[in-house]
């Protein structure tokens, strides 16, 4: 089976996670099960005999050596779930065979066009046959592809009888909500070193992102009615407005790029009695990063003298860190990735995370886990597409990976 027609059944789950479950609560949604379960056996049919799920949802299993010679047991990792941005369930997935360049009308009903206009990665992909969604729903190639080329690279494996050493493989629940390496069992995984398959455009590498905090803003008020409030009412609102209007203009994320750090206000409620302002905060530089959290608590400070005791409380609450001093230490897993893509016709790029990873969190829980890519664009929204002659690329790179050198 082709990677492509993997991915094809993969999205007819429905495994959009739930940031608002409880966190006891593992996977959050119960439909990750679903295609857990079904991967599963998928797994043991292409000789994953020791396949299964665990109670939490994660799935693991290992494919046995068949060389010889002493090597790495090397692991793949991708998560089933899908971002609950955008709908995940209904997907109406088609090729664009020989994609000619141009506009894609991915909805005539709703007039939904996917234009290079807009999406200037489309551009390279002429000729190339495209998998889109009908513009209503996620495509979830983020990260069934990487399910997909992770199982269609092992049974490739299997039939080619290509040397290789013992692979460990995982598929995760809830990483979209930063929870995929919450339970995951390092140990039981068993590898010296893996990669996560989840990143984007082709040929690109990943192995520093940002460090990571979140910031709560609570700002408790005095509400009196407004036409006794001369002196009297201090209105939430109004602080919760000057505490974000203390912060840099320009270090937002429409205004940064590259390995700048910005802070974002991702959800704002309130009123005269109280607000509250959520942010996260980013940087991959960890003085900068640093910095930016110890200036919420300046402004805190700054606003309780203003006010009154009391008048600001901040939760500041550190989330990963950059796994680049982690993979620092094991440059070999990259030059093995960079060697295994040029053996494949791809040009490695490296590129800084403008995000995060459950590579990241399990670089620091003992396994050095940088993110590949899976060929992929615009994800987490209606407008996600994947070349499929990608997803065959991959696959090879993967195969490469793996083969004992």
């Amino acid at each position: 089976m082709k990677a492509y027609e993997r991915l094809l059944k993969y999205v007819t789950f429905d495994t959009t996670s739930d940031e608002n479950a409880p966190e006891d609560r593992c996977p959050s949604t119960d439909n990750q099960k679903l295609l857990a379960k079904a991967l599963v056996e998928e797994m043991k049919a292409l000789g994953i005999s020791d396949a299964e799920m665990d109670k939490d949802g994660y799935v693991y299993g290992t494919l046995p050596a068949n060389c010889g010679e002493k090597t790495p047991v090397i692991g793949l990792i991708a998560h089933m779930d899908t971002s609950p941005s955008a709908k995940g369930a209904d997907i109406n997935a088609r090729i664009v065979k020989n994609y000619d360049g141009g506009d894609i009308l991915l909805n005539k009903e709703r007039n939904i066009v996917l234009s290079p206009a807009e999406f200037g990665s489309l551009v390279d992909y002429k000729g190339k046959d495209l998998i889109v969604t009908d513009g209503t729903t996620l495509l979830g190639a983020d990260d069934k592809a990487g399910i997909a080329e992770i199982l269609t690279a092992v049974e490739q494996l299997q039939n080619s009888g290509i040397k290789h050493g013992k692979i460990a493989v995982a598929f995760t629940p809830d990483e979209e909500i930063g929870r995929g390496a919450d339970r995951f069992d390092v140990k039981r995984f068993g590898a010296d070193f893996a990669y996560t398959v989840d990143g984007g455009k082709l040929g690109e590498i990943e192995y520093e992102n940002f460090n990571a905090a979140s910031a709560v803003v609570t700002v408790n008020g005095v509400n009196i009615h407004p036409g006794d409030a001369k002196n009297r009412m201090k209105n939430a609102q109004l602080m919760a407005i000057e505490f974000n209007s203390m912060l840099p203009p320009n270090e937002i994320p429409s205004c940064t790029e590259g390995y700048e750090g910005f802070h974002h206000l991702c959800h704002m409620e309130g009123d005269e009695e109280k607000a509250v302002l959520h942010y996260i905060i980013r940087d991959h530089d960890m003085d900068k990063f640093t910095e930016k959290k110890a200036r919420f608590e300046k402004i805190a400070v700054y606003l309780n003298e203003k006010y009154g005791k009391n008048t600001v409380e901040l939760n500041l609450k550190d989330s990963y860190y950059n796994m680049k001093e982690k993979i620092a230490l094991h440059m070999h897993i990259i030059d093995r990735v960079k060697k295994a893509m040029r053996d494949a016709g791809v040009e490695p790029e490296i590129v800084p995370i403008r995000g995060g990873t459950d590579g990241a969190r399990l670089s620091f829980m003992g396994l050095p886990c940088p993110n590949l890519s899976t060929g992929g664009h615009n994800f987490h929204g209606r407008f996600e597409y994947i070349p499929v002659q990608a997803m065959d690329s991959m696959v090879e790179v993967i195969i490469n990976i793996l083969k004992a050198f």
